[in-house]
């Protein structure tokens, strides 16, 4: 059966230093118009090197493309070299592209009305006029407001979803047959994350347009998919319809994947996490790539497994394929709840935070305002507690910690620790206390000093605080910490970029331990992590507080990993909390219709429940802190705004449970 695109049989390879190693080995796949076609899988598996690759735009050398065809309409793209003519009209024109991150993928120098126009005029022929109507029009289409006006501006004069929005008009100006989107909602928040995909695919749809979704968001493929190419190291080991595979998937790999992510549907459990790392781009080994993490690896899986037929169009390429695994898996996973009963007494308590920064102007740079970004927000955490922090990007959850840390001037407020209020003492007078609360930040990369050794990154603490006797007791508890975390002490002599990302992160946690705080912040420490190695973060960071009776300030947009961790839950809205309760409550009766828009736009990764569940999206954006609302901070995205919502700024209400919400309309159960 021919189909309108299809690749067969992709190898690719990269030069490097010991030789060519195997980005892609053997992949095939199709796309019919109007299809969504997700591609699945951890950095590194293969996923936009196999879309590039095919489109040719892999640069080389290095890179080659050693075998494979691609057909278009049953034309053989490979035949055309790069930057022939024919390819170029073909890229652009024919296939869409829409990249990762649309701030590096637009030119900051070009009004966004010339980029658009550019691709209509170029592909389709069109003149000035009719190429400037073709892209106001999509500009509506894609919701950008007043788009007559908004031609003549910049990608800068943009925020981040809206910048998407405008790669998503570019990649429609041809009037594209197939549109490539490479992560295209990674960098953005789930609610905008939701209202592009939604726009994504109702546009596919409307124009028939093949849409090719590369993601490692389980959630965004059960959503939005109707069929699914799983990749490891470079191969698709798994294919066929969403709902099939989201049913039986029949690689381990893949329900590995499926079982390590936490769901806001389900009861508490332990999150099982896939065993050890992917290898390496380009590092192969023989027989099955996925064999030295599996659990169910036996003797044939030395040779390599053959991409099989199951049934339909389920495609499995496992030795084991068909044999029930459930039988083999444990089942000590029972649900359970976390309880804020029988915790300590109140370890960190914040009262009305605020944090400004001034606003100046003129040749004399002087004072001519205060620019409000934490807008007095009040909570508590009782030793042994996770207090989960969440809300969109700019809402001030890393500015309160940072607050709270007493890193940023203009904080005003009272933090209480331990008893004794800590932000009006001075710094000289805190240094002792800082030590009772430590950080671990998002990137452990950017964190983690590149010439400096783990020992010393890890030690550093034990010193300046002064924790350790001697250089014997130093080494001593430097091990303890690395075996505590999971890594090997041995290993304690290498620099940060000789360890992978999960790893990193468990030198940041360390690091942090070391000092023996009472509270840790939690600053999104998983965000830059792959699914697998999320959830042996999250396990860690839940046996250490077991263990230790740790106290959290968990920072996060995932509301499922916040729900999952968090004993109670915290939602934050341009510089104010509009909602907090405990974990359970907080998701089962959410109030706040901003806490309810969250909940609606969070993806869950099972297509079945997804399908019965109701897509209402949350319009607009954030507002600027340079534009704040007079009354309720949600007033002007909220549906059930009145006057006085508009006018009037609403406080915590606590019920019986504790339960506190932000909002004039609760009284008259909005929403319900």
């Amino acid at each position: 059966m021919d189909h309108y695109y299809e690749v067969s049989d992709l190898r690719v390879t990269f030069a490097g230093d010991s030789g060519r190693s195997v980005a892609v080995e053997d992949v095939s796949f199709y796309v019919e118009p109007g299809e969504v076609v997700c591609f699945v899988g951890e950095s590194g598996s293969g996923k936009s090197v196999t879309q590039l690759a095919a489109l040719q735009l892999l640069p080389v050398p290095p890179a080659s493309i050693e075998s494979g065809k691609v057909l278009l309409s049953g034309e053989n793209l490979m035949q055309y070299k790069a930057q022939s003519a024919t390819m170029r009209a073909i890229r652009g024109g024919e296939i869409g592209m829409i990249f990762q991150e649309p701030m590096t993928s637009l030119n900051p120098t070009k009004q966004i009305g010339l980029q658009i126009t550019e691709s209509a005029m170029l592909h389709l022929k069109l003149g000035r006029r009719e190429a400037e109507e073709k892209a106001v029009d999509l500009l509506r289409q894609v919701g950008i407001p007043d788009p007559e006006s908004r031609l003549r501006d910049y990608p800068h004069q943009f925020s981040g979803g809206m910048r998407q929005r405008i790669m998503i008009a570019i990649a429609m100006a041809s009037d594209p047959k197939i549109i490539v989107a490479d992560e295209p909602t990674t960098a953005l928040d789930v609610t905008t994350q939701a209202q592009i995909l939604e726009l994504l695919t109702d546009l596919a749809k409307k124009n028939n347009i093949a849409l090719i979704l590369i993601t490692h968001n389980l959630g965004i493929v059960a959503r939005y998919a109707e069929r699914i190419y799983v990749m490891y190291a470079g191969n698709v080991v798994e294919s066929g319809g969403s709902m099939d595979i989201f049913a039986r998937p029949h690689h381990p790999y893949t329900r590995g994947l499926i079982k390590a992510v936490p769901r806001l549907d389900l009861g508490e459990h332990r999150l099982i996490p896939i065993d050890g790392l992917p290898p390496s781009p380009g590092v192969r080994q023989p027989g099955c790539q996925f064999a030295n993490r599996c659990p169910y690896a036996v003797d044939a899986c030395r040779s390599k497994p053959s991409l099989d037929l199951i049934e339909g169009i389920h495609y499995c390429a496992c030795h084991r394929k068909g044999e029930d695994f459930d039988l083999l898996e444990s089942k000590d996973t029972e649900e359970s709840h976390k309880t804020t009963e029988g915790l300590g007494e109140v370890l960190l308590s914040v009262k009305d935070l605020k944090v400004t920064y001034p606003i100046r102007k003129g040749l004399l740079n002087r004072k001519v305002g205060d620019l409000t970004i934490l807008d007095g927000i009040s909570f508590h955490i009782r030793r042994g507690e996770t207090l989960g922090l969440v809300g969109e990007s700019g809402c001030g959850k890393t500015t309160a910690a940072r607050g709270i840390l007493k890193l940023i001037e203009g904080t005003t407020g009272e933090v209480w620790l331990n008893g004794k209020e800590i932000l009006s003492v001075p710094e000289k007078e805190f240094r002792p206390t800082r030590k009772n609360i430590q950080m671990i930040f998002q990137d452990p990369f950017s964190s983690l000093d590149p010439r400096v050794n783990v020992e010393d990154l890890v030690g550093e603490p034990l010193i300046i605080h002064h924790l350790v006797s001697g250089k014997e007791e130093y080494h001593q508890r430097v091990d303890e910490l690395l075996r505590l975390v999971g890594l090997d002490p041995s290993l304690k002599d290498r620099v940060a970029h000789e360890f992978s990302g999960g790893q990193r992160q468990r030198v940041g946690i360390a690091r942090a331990l070391a000092a023996d705080p009472d509270v840790i912040i939690c600053d999104e420490p998983i965000s830059a992590l792959d699914v697998s190695i999320q959830a042996q973060i999250i396990n860690l960071l839940e046996d250490l507080q077991e263990k230790m009776h740790l106290t959290y300030l968990f920072i996060a947009h995932d509301l499922a990993v916040v729900k999952h961790i968090s004993h109670r839950v915290a939602v934050m809205y341009l510089g104010n909390i509009v909602e907090i309760s405990d974990s359970e409550e907080l998701y089962a009766h959410a109030r706040h219709p901003y806490t309810k828009a969250l909940l609606n736009a969070i993806p869950i990764p099972d297509p079945r429940v997804e399908l019965e569940r109701e897509h209402e999206m949350l319009r607009g954006e954030v507002p600027s802190v340079l534009m704040r609302p007079k009354g309720c901070c949600f007033a002007e995205r909220c549906p059930f705004a009145s006057e006085q919502c508009r006018q009037q700024k609403p406080v915590l209400q606590f019920d019986e449970k504790g339960h506190g919400t932000a909002c004039w309309q609760i009284r008259q159960e909005c929403g319900k």
